[in-house]
């Protein structure tokens, strides 16, 4: 009985703490730091000089309707990501 009783508790805890994202998943208009991003060597030097690196906050504007690009605001500039890229950029809320 314990152990269902904490099942369901962590999966109450799980859903409501979630602060760990992709890109694509947050809100419009909302500031998140970047954690990492999982992809290959050259998409994460194009997105480094573009200046998404860990630890930098960024702005998520807008995202276009049926899996379109997302534009974003990194350090005052307005970038466009192509959807498959942005979700791959894992984000704190």
């Amino acid at each position: 009985m314990k152990k269902l009783a904490h099942n369901n508790y962590s999966k109450r805890m799980h859903h409501s703490h979630r602060r760990i994202d992709s890109l694509c998943n947050c809100e419009n208009g909302k500031e998140v730091v970047v954690l990492r991003v999982h992809a290959g060597f050259m998409a994460k030097k194009r997105l480094a000089n573009l200046g998404i690196i860990p630890g930098v906050k960024i702005i998520k504007k807008r995202s276009a309707l049926f899996r379109g690009p997302v534009e974003i605001i990194v350090k005052g500039s307005s970038l466009v990501l192509g959807r498959g890229l942005a979700s791959r950029i894992m984000v704190k809320r």
